[in-house]
């Protein structure tokens, strides 16, 4: 495994101090969609000593998420005592209708391994899982894209193997008329204090495993890129 990203800091052109790490700035407008128990949002507002420039969602409402995610109660507050804003009840298929995120755009917009959830008796290489949550990315793409601004990205980190590469996430962002920038292996410890969560009301606060393909996909709007 390759050594944890340490955050990166250097003065803009006006003499402001902005600090990266990875993929994302202190200067970003970041909205983060799908939290499980917010340790990804945690980890950024650390990194960045703030977090007025941060979102942070989750689908499940704030009493619904904390009994799945105990351990997202010590993010939450580290999260509020750097500036915050979290909004709990999210769901992708229809944010851009919320009437605080779609007063605002974005340069940045993350969801990391999204997942439908589970059920006990259906394999996620079974048909009828595989199209879920190709709606599911279809869905969150439909609603990013309106909330993206001119030059921002759409990151969603995701597995690219079997059976998840079957979700198809270039053909749905593609059908958005999104473009797929850049993929960028995903590195768990490049995010100190991070712990990907399970979806779903199944073993929710468990990890799941990365294995060796999941990657950051970057998309913009076609009209960021000229054509070929």
């Amino acid at each position: 495994m390759g050594e944890a990203a340490a955050a990166v800091s250097s003065e803009s052109g006006e003499g402001k101090r902005e600090i990266w790490i990875k993929h994302y700035s202190s200067s970003h407008g970041i909205l983060l969609v799908g939290e499980g128990d917010f340790s990804f949002s945690a980890c950024l507002a650390k990194a960045f000593g703030s977090a007025m420039n941060m979102i942070a969602t989750s689908y499940d409402n704030l009493d619904k998420l904390v009994e799945k995610h105990w351990t997202a109660r010590i993010h939450l507050d580290e999260l509020k005592s750097l500036g915050c804003t979290l909004l709990h009840g999210i769901n992708v298929k229809d944010m851009h209708e919320d009437n605080f995120l779609k007063a605002q755009l974005f340069d940045r917009i993350i969801f990391n391994f999204p997942h439908a959830g589970h059920s006990l008796k259906l394999r996620e290489t079974y048909g009828l899982v595989i199209s879920t949550h190709k709606k599911l990315l279809c869905d969150f793409f439909s609603n990013a894209r309106c909330l993206l601004s001119e030059n921002g990205e759409i990151h969603v980190s995701h597995r690219d193997d079997h059976p998840y590469n079957n979700w198809d996430i270039r053909g749905s962002a593609k059908e958005r008329d999104l473009i797929l920038k850049e993929m960028v292996e995903f590195q768990k410890e490049d995010y100190p204090g991070y712990e990907n969560r399970r979806g779903g009301d199944t073993r929710s606060n468990e990890t799941f495993p990365l294995g060796n393909k999941s990657f950051t996909f970057k998309f913009s709007l076609s009209n960021d890129l000229e054509d070929n």
